[in-house]
């Protein structure tokens, strides 16, 4: 049984792997989508979505499985807990990237962010999210402590570029009209939610690692 186990185990280490892979490529192409006006790279990752709602919702039932079946304590128990709360941010940080590439397709012309200032600040935050993802993916890969922490860090240079763009759209001098500040504010939202849910899973992950739980 207890082979068995940790063959199951393996497995859901293998889906999170393949599902935080998909994330990362929606979020590389949701924010390709919003920088260049690329519609139909819009319209693929709102597409895909369904395929990392798909992968999560096997891990879920493969992991409630685990609990009906092996009862596991402990350590263990911790472990497929863990999983199932990283499953929902994984899942979540799809949705985000499926909004950011919504926001693209309402662009086709590239109108949001058209000043250099906000062009710069999305194009900072799409290098700085999608290297998160990146590290989330070889963080479920190693399960390196370090990564973790690198992940942590990293977040609030993303939350410095979040507070940038509300000093731009709150600021006398702005000009954009109420729809480019809505769509503005919901896609700077999204990419400081996305890294969010990156550091979630870093947290998880260094309790498992650590046995100190912070989050």
């Amino acid at each position: 049984m207890r082979e068995v186990f940790q063959q199951e185990l393996s497995q859901v280490k293998d889906l999170l792997v393949s599902t935080s892979k998909e994330v990362t490529y929606a979020i590389q192409g949701a924010t390709s989508a919003l920088l260049n006006a690329d519609l139909p790279l819009a319209e693929s990752v709102i597409t895909h979505d369904k395929a990392i709602d798909s992968l999560t919702t096997d891990l879920d039932e493969l992991l409630i499985t685990i609990l009906a079946k092996q009862q596991p304590v402990a350590r263990d128990l911790r472990v497929v807990l863990s999983a199932l709360r990283i499953s929902a941010n994984l899942e979540r940080m799809g949705d985000l990237a499926k909004h950011i590439a919504r926001i693209a397709t309402y662009y086709p012309e590239g109108r949001l962010g058209e000043t250099t200032e906000l062009y710069e600040i999305f194009a900072e935050f799409t290098e700085n999210v999608v290297d998160l993802s990146e590290q989330v993916t070889r963080l479920l890969e190693t399960e390196d402590v370090a990564i973790a922490q690198r992940i942590a860090h990293d977040d609030d240079i993303v939350d410095s570029i979040h507070a940038r763009v509300f000093e731009i759209t709150l600021a006398d001098d702005w000009k954009g009209s109420r729809r480019d500040t809505v769509n503005i504010t919901l896609a700077n939202r999204f990419f400081e939610r996305f890294a969010d849910h990156a550091v979630r899973i870093s947290e998880k992950m260094e309790y498992l690692a650590t046995g100190d739980w912070n989050a």
